[in-house]
């Protein structure tokens, strides 16, 4: 995907604590950039959560599923890019993309990691999907430079 598809762009420096006995960040740590980017994303499109979101709409959301392809390693003191977007929005389920880059010019021609995470909506009254609010998706259809594709589930 184009880096250019991405508005949403989280920077982060890797701390000392995050790198393994091999001199790379540990592979769990990518999925905790992961979310401090989520957390981003949602303070851009005017609803940080949990806060606003949970308490304007009686919802939350939970993590269905994550699949995360690692194609290289970032290394302590690296400074990186998380790149985040919503990919495609369903009825009560949305698929963000996410890519980890350096911020290196050396290390421009690929992603260090590529990540999609299922999102899906719910009631929390009933703990049962609920679809999206509109306002929800018109924030996020207002906030993204590419389109997500919708439709069900």
């Amino acid at each position: 995907m184009p880096r250019d598809d991405f508005r949403c762009v989280h920077r982060l420096r890797v701390r000392w604590a995050e790198v393994d006995m091999q001199k790379v960040v540990f592979n769990a740590h990518y999925l905790t950039y992961i979310d401090s980017a989520i957390a981003e994303y949602w303070r851009e499109i005017e609803l940080p959560y949990p806060d606003q979101y949970v308490e304007r709409y009686a919802a939350d959301m939970f993590l269905r599923k994550a699949n995360v392809d690692y194609l290289g390693s970032a290394r302590y003191d690296d400074q990186l890019s998380v790149l985040c977007r919503v990919a495609r929005l369903g009825g009560s389920s949305m698929a963000m993309r996410f890519e980890i880059w350096r911020d290196a010019p050396a290390s421009a021609t690929h992603p260090l990691v590529t990540a999609e995470l299922i999102y899906v909506n719910v009631d929390v009254a009933t703990m049962k999907p609920h679809p999206w609010p509109d306002d929800v998706r018109k924030r996020v259809r207002d906030y993204e430079r590419v389109a997500p594709t919708e439709g069900a589930p």
